[in-house]
């Protein structure tokens, strides 16, 4: 794992044991018992090295019934600010640049699960406190809400205002490796 400057993650530790990989991370209880050990000093994680960087997601287009009810949801949730505003679309812009543009497409627009294309979008807290945070922003706009914990990681998943699944996790990549997939979604 990767640790920048200002990142306050601790590190996850990754060991390969009879030809299983196994994960401690860095959230779990101490009395959980150990479910790793480091790996050998000269291993080094996937996509990690000199070579490992590629692009990285900047911005997602979401196609939503109102875009103002939208701007005001993921404003809230995702502590955005709303940058440009026409009569059909609005640009929100994080902090550190990533952008969310809500293109309105009208109230009686499909949105298909299970075709082609992008299903989910699952955002990643900046801490614990932040998930309780984006926790109670999810329960007090929306009729659904969810809450699981597995796999290394905590989620939430709500609805948006056009009924669209929003989800927040904790710890995020960065912080956590990810070996297996979130079963809820992928499995």
């Amino acid at each position: 794992m990767e640790t920048r400057p200002g990142n306050r993650a601790k590190k996850t530790r990754i060991a390969v044991e009879g030809g299983r990989v196994l994960v401690a991370y860095p959230h779990e209880a101490a009395s959980s018992g150990p479910r790793s050990a480091p790996l050998p000093a000269d291993s080094e994680p996937v996509g990690s090295g000199p070579d490992a960087r590629g692009p990285r997601l900047a911005s997602v287009v979401v196609f939503v019934h109102d875009h103002d009810a939208s701007a005001d949801f993921y404003g809230e949730l995702l502590k955005m600010k709303v940058t440009v505003r026409t009569a059909t679309a609005a640009l929100l812009v994080s902090r550190n640049g990533f952008q969310v543009y809500l293109r309105a497409v009208g109230p009686k627009a499909a949105h298909p699960v299970g075709d082609v294309g992008a299903q989910y979008v699952i955002w990643t807290a900046d801490g614990p406190d932040d998930f309780h945070r984006c926790e109670r922003v999810l329960r007090a706009r929306s009729d659904r809400v969810d809450t699981r914990e597995g796999e290394g990681l905590t989620v939430v998943e709500g609805r948006d205002p056009s009924g669209l699944p929003v989800l927040v996790a904790y710890p995020g990549p960065d912080e956590v490796a990810r070996l297996e997939f979130i079963s809820r979604y992928y499995v």
